[in-house]
């Protein structure tokens, strides 16, 4: 291709890329500004006001809704990191005939609907005569959790040098302390980045919560979908702003232990 030819072709990409920006980020942007919507009509603009983000503060329901979505997300993000690195480890060290097969079942809650599970984990709860609850909903967010938090761990696994436990074993040291002094170490970028992600999926899950969700355990995506079933308000903007704040901090942090990490990680290359 001509220099012609690829200078219009990167500007048509350069096009296609910011329309989709601007499709993505302006219903956002929009909701944000008529957060602020001093009339009650959340279409028509009645000047500048915060009175909704006071009335979402105020307002005990939420409240309520937003701690249980927290000790979900926590809960279940600690449980499912935990199993997924334990899982990482088992199927790194396992036998290459089945390591197929296990990480084939470790991401099958990724292919499988989300509403095929929440009908399998509901009849589950039932047949067992399990009580729905805010114990069900972290035992299920922990299920689907568990591969967000997989992959990250697995692939920054497959990124060490095996040489590092070799030499530890040469030197007698037993397996939990290399475990401990070496392998978590060596981890904790891949393990931070899958809890991360492990959080934000339990946060934001509707689905699953909503079947197996019991009286007093509604978290906060379900108590929205409650909320726009008679009509969007500006209090439901003021809600989703504050929890947009919420999942930019979330990144914020990311990127910053993940730059403290990666400083580290080259420092120690150095030394």
């Amino acid at each position: 291709m001509t220099p012609e030819h690829n200078l219009l072709s990167s500007r048509i990409n350069a096009v296609i890329a910011a329309l989709a920006l601007v499709f993505l980020y302006i219903p956002i942007v929009t909701l944000v500004i008529l957060s602020f919507n001093e009339n009650d009509l959340t279409t028509i603009w009645g000047g500048l006001s915060v009175k909704w983000y006071v009335a979402v503060l105020d307002n005990s329901d939420i409240l309520r809704a937003t701690k249980n979505s927290l000790i979900v997300a926590s809960v279940a993000t600690a449980l499912a990191t935990a199993v997924a690195t334990a899982a990482a480890l088992g199927v790194a060290r396992s036998s290459s005939a089945h390591r197929g097969a296990l990480e084939g079942l470790l991401s099958l809650p990724l292919l499988v609907p989300e509403i095929v599970t929440a009908v399998a984990l509901l009849m589950l709860y039932v047949l067992s005569g399990m009580p729905l609850g805010l114990i069900s909903v972290i035992l299920s967010h922990t299920v689907f959790c568990i591969p967000f938090a997989y992959y990250p761990i697995r692939s920054r696994l497959a990124g060490l040098d095996p040489a590092l436990i070799e030499a530890a074993a040469d030197l007698y040291a037993p397996p939990w302390k290399r475990f401990t002094r070496i392998e978590l170490p060596l981890l904790s970028p891949g393990i931070f980045a899958g809890a991360l992600l492990a959080f934000i999926s339990s946060l934001g899950d509707f689905v699953i919560t909503y079947f197996v969700a019991g009286p007093g355990s509604t978290t906060l995506p379900v108590y929205v979908f409650g909320m726009i079933r008679t009509g969007v308000t500006p209090e439901v903007n003021a809600l989703s702003a504050i929890f947009l704040l919420l999942s930019i901090a979330v990144i914020a942090v990311a990127f910053l232990v993940g730059g403290r990490f990666g400083e580290a990680r080259k420092e120690g290359q150095k030394s």
